[in-house]
Order: structure tokens, then C-alpha cells, then sequence
């Protein structure tokens, strides 16, 4: 007779939950960035202030992605997967009714601290859950619900702020997650019986690292790099050295931070005491060489969404719907990628190069066609090449990361590997955002010379402000630019995704050993 256990390992329920829980966190945060005008508008806040309240939940996520991951491991993972959907909801709540700017902030700092829970562990569920072909399968669904949500929270989020107000764009969570929360009682409980004890200067120093190296990656556009060109405040508080930038204070005190971090958890696990960063998974050449490529491939896939829904809505002058749509197309290229992978006789380093090929190829192919003249359909083939891209390589490379590290060390490796991705989406932003910034300038200072005004303010706005151009011709010249510097981005993007082609060389063939393992 089948134990119920047993039976729940057999059967798709668990991977149910986890993704839709998983695609309630993703869609949140698209949704949010929809809902910046709104927000705006209803609590009166300013440009800073609603930029922290994008940039507070990225730091809370990145720095909690490690400590937790290992939580996970100690406590039970289904029970931090549980903890993490309530802390969220309960977030979700308060910002959903947040009368001031101050409190949303503080909502989405208590928001950032439940997707650290909610993330990792459904990555480390699965790892330990499934094997063979279950496996692929399950990791496909996984990475078409981390691309494809992505995509499709835009969409989502214009709907539901136009036709409910930008509150609902929270109070949405409610019902979905509440039915997440019961379905985890068919998810199986897992940890790893050996963890032990607590580690707590690895604690702060795995969360100070992460949250000011993302800091700085994230803000650097805004309040310059070295020289300051802005003035950084947050809930009254300014910086007080107005002669230099917080930026690089920010990545001094990561640099010391991660360097103590690596040297304290060497020390620890060498005297056999509890670490909350095993270092010896990299000792483990899929993880290691699977986190590189990993850093490559989310670098690169944020040059897309970066830029392209500004592009066709400031300058292009397409809606917030009809823009959604035509990004949704990736998702669609994303989903019909997941259900194309368990189908592949391929190992998973193939599926994953074959899917860096197919981004690369889908953002080059992306640039060439943008052009002032572009139509609003134009794009969608290309889109859905670049979906399908996104759906291989993100779908398989946490299988191949994770293939060889061990299901009691599932919970560590998954926050690890979270964090990685998380660096390279700041990489990504800060990278990518600064080829867009000095394309725009050049572009503009190419065509429109005698008008530096007009040429700052497309520039520091991103393209932003060609919306507002009035004259013909300058409007004109303004979306050339515009159209100039996107280029730019995606071809670079392209060319970033083709590096990680080289990087899953280095990949070994996972398949093949559990195949002579088994």
C-alpha cells in the first residue's frame, strides 16, 4: 500500500502550490511598478519616494535570500514556504491600506522579508521532491513561471489599476494567497536532519553584504556614482556628505562585509561550528559554473524589460495595454517553452545553451527591427523567439545547478542561487541602464546639438520625457534617439546572452552521471 506521503512525492499537487505561490510574488512586483503614476498621485509623494518604494523591497529580498535559505534547511521548508506566504499577505494588507508613503515603504520592507522565504523554498521543495524525468518537468514549470510572470505582470497591472485603483494591485494578493496557504498541507515537509545551531555573524554579515552591494547597483543612476547628483533622503533622513555620493560608501561596506563573510564561514566550518554560507557548495562544478552562467543569463535578460516598455510608451505613444500585450507575446514564447522541454531528448546543459542562443539570437534580432517608424505588431515574433529562450535556459539551469548538490543542502543552495540571480538582475539594471542613459545623450546631442535642455532631460529621465516634446521636429529627433538608444541596449544584451553561451561549456553533463547512477 502507498503511504500518503509517498503518493504526494507521485503526484503534481505540491508543484500546483509552490507555483502559484511562486506567481503571486512575481506579479506583485510588476504589478507595483504599473501602479507607480497612481500611487503618486493618491499619497502625494515624490519622485524619491516612490522609487524607494521599488528599491526597499529589492533590498529586503536580496539580503534575506541566504540566512533564510538555511532556516529553511534547519526548521522545515514547508513551514518557512508557509511563514513566508503569511508574512507577505499580511504585508499586503498593510500596504493595500497604507495612508501615507511612509507606511507603504514600510509594507514593502515587511513584503521584501516574506519573498525571501517564499522563493528559495519552492526551488529547494522541488529539488528535493522530484527526480528523473519528474524533475525536468517540474523545473520547466518552474522557470516558465519565472519568466513568464515577469512578462505578464505589466498587463496584469494595467488592468487591474486602471479598473480598480492601484490598492487592489495588494488586495489581489489576499484570496490567491489564502488558497496557497491551504494547499500547502499537501506539500511534503523536508530539512536537512544534520543542520544544527546558529551562526550569527554570518547572519549579519550575509545580509549587510548582499542589501549594499544591491544598493549600490541599483542607485548608483540616481544618486551618481561618485560625484552626487541628487540628494539621497529616506523617511526624513539625508546624507550628509554632500561633496560625495553614498555609492561608493555603499560598495566599500559590501566589499568588507562579503570578504569577512567568506573569511568567518571558512574559520567555522573549518573548527566543525554551524554556517549559515557553505562554502564547499562550490567545490561542486555544476553549482559553480551554474551560478556564473546564471549571472550572465539574468544580466542580460533585464536589458528587455529595461527598455522596451518605455520605448513603445514614451516614445512610440503606445498605450499601457497595447504595450502589455505586445510584451505578454514573451510570455506566451516563455509558457509554450515549458511545455516543449520534458519533451526534448536533450540534457539539461543543452536545453540551457540551446535557450542562451535562442535570448541572444530573439535581442539582437529585436534591435535590428526597432526603428521611429516601428509598428505596434513589429516586435511580437521576436518577442516570442526571445520568450522561448527564456523558458529553456531558466527552466533547466536551477536543474542543472542543483543536480549534484545534495536534497538535505537543497534549502542553502536555493537561497545561494537565488541571490546570485538577484545580483546579476542589479548587474543587469545598473549595466544596461547606464548604455541606455549614454545612448540617449549621444543620440541627442547627435541630432538635436542646440538644444542641450531637451537633450538633459531625455537623458536623465531614460526617454521618459519624450512623451512631453511638443514640437514636431524636436519630437522627432526625440524618438530617433529614443529609438537609437534601445537599439543599443538589446543589441548589447544580445551579445551579453551569446558570452553565457561560452559560459555553459564549462557545465558538466549531470544527465548522463544520474543516468549511470541509477
Amino acid at each position: 500500500m502507498v503511504s500518503l506521503n509517498e503518493r504526494t512525492r507521485q503526484s503534481w499537487l505540491p508543484l500546483i502550490v509552490l507555483g502559484v505561490g511562486m506567481s503571486m510574488i512575481i506579479i506583485d512586483a510588476t504589478i507595483v511598478n504599473v501602479a507607480v503614476p497612481a500611487i503618486m498621485g493618491d499619497l502625494g509623494l515624490s519622485a524619491t519616494d516612490v522609487e524607494w518604494v521599488n528599491s526597499i523591497y529589492s533590498l529586503a529580498f536580496a539580503a534575506l535570500l541566504i540566512p533564510l535559505g538555511r532556516t529553511g534547511d534547519v526548521h522545515g521548508r514547508r513551514r518557512m514556504f508557509a511563514i513566508g506566504l503569511v508574512v507577505f499577505l499580511a504585508a499586503s494588507m498593510l500596504a493595500a491600506s497604507a495612508p501615507t508613503g511612509a507606511l507603504l515603504i514600510a509594507a514593502r520592507v515587511v513584503q521584501g522579508v516574506g519573498a525571501s522565504m517564499v522563493v528559495p523554498m519552492t526551488l529547494a521543495i522541488i529539488n528535493s521532491l522530484y527526480t528523473g524525468p519528474r524533475r525536468t518537468v517540474a523545473f520547466a514549470v518552474w522557470g516558465s513561471i519565472i519568466g513568464g510572470m515577469a512578462a505578464l505582470g505589466p498587463l496584469l497591472g494595467g488592468w487591474v489599476v486602471t479598473d480598480f485603483g492601484w490598492r487592489w494591485a495588494f488586495w489581489v494578493n489576499l484570496p490567491i494567497g489564502l488558497l496557497v496557504l491551504l494547499g500547502t498541507a499537501r506539500v511534503p515537509e523536508s530539512k536537512d536532519p544534520a543542520a544544527r545551531g546558529s551562526d550569527v555573524p554570518g547572519v549579519l554579515l550575509s545580509v549587510i553584504g548582499p542589501a549594499a552591494l544591491v544598493f549600490g547597483l541599483i542607485e548608483g543612476q540616481r544618486y551618481g556614482w561618485f560625484t552626487p547628483t541628487g540628494e539621497a533622503t529616506l523617511f526624513g533622513w539625508t546624507w550628509p556628505l554632500g561633496g560625495v555620493s553614498p555609492i561608493p560608501f555603499a560598495f566599500a561596506l559590501a566589499v568588507l562585509a562579503l570578504v569577512a563573510l567568506l573569511l568567518v564561514e571558512r574559520s567555522r566550518a573549518r573548527a566543525g561550528r554551524p554556517v549559515v554560507l557553505d562554502l564547499s557548495l562550490f567545490a561542486i562544478p555544476s553549482f559553480r559554473y551554474g551560478g556564473a552562467a546564471a549571472m550572465i543569463i539574468t544580466l542580460g535578460e533585464f536589458g528587455l524589460i529595461l527598455v522596451l516598455p518605455l520605448f513603445l510608451q514614451a516614445a512610440m505613444g503606445f498605450t499601457a495595454f497595447t504595450t502589455g500585450l505586445i510584451i505578454a507575446s514573451l510570455a506566451g514564447g516563455t509558457f509554450l517553452a515549458g511545455g516543449v522541454v520534458p519533451r526534448l531528448n536533450l540534457a539539461p546543459r543543452l536545453i540551457v545553451r540551446l535557450g542562451l542562443v535562442l535570448e541572444a539570437a530573439g535581442a539582437v534580432a529585436i534591435g535590428l527591427a526597432v526603428s521611429p517608424s516601428l509598428g505596434p505588431w513589429t516586435l511580437v515574433p521576436w518577442l516570442v523567439l526571445y520568450g522561448v529562450g527564456v523558458g529553456f535556459a531558466s527552466a533547466q539551469l536551477p536543474n542543472v545547478m542543483l543536480a549534484d548538490v545534495p536534497a538535505r543542502r537543497s534549502g542553502v543552495a536555493s537561497g545561494l542561487q537565488s541571490t546570485i540571480r538577484q545580483l546579476g538582475a542589479a548587474v543587469g539594471i545598473a549595466v544596461l541602464g547606464a548604455v541606455l542613459v549614454t545612448g540617449l545623450d549621444a543620440a541627442m546631442a547627435e541630432r538635436l546639438p542646440d538644444k542641450p535642455a531637451l537633450g538633459h532631460a531625455v537623458r536623465e529621465s531614460g526617454g521618459a520625457a519624450i512623451a512631453a516634446v511638443r514640437d514636431p521636429a524636436d519630437h522627432a529627433a526625440a524618438v530617433a534617439a529614443g529609438a537609437d538608444a534601445t537599439r543599443r541596449v538589446t543589441i548589447v544584451t544580445g551579445i551579453v546572452l551569446f558570452g553565457g553561451v561560452g559560459a555553459t561549456f564549462l557545465l558538466p553533463d549531470t544527465e548522463r552521471r544520474r543516468r549511470e547512477e541509477e
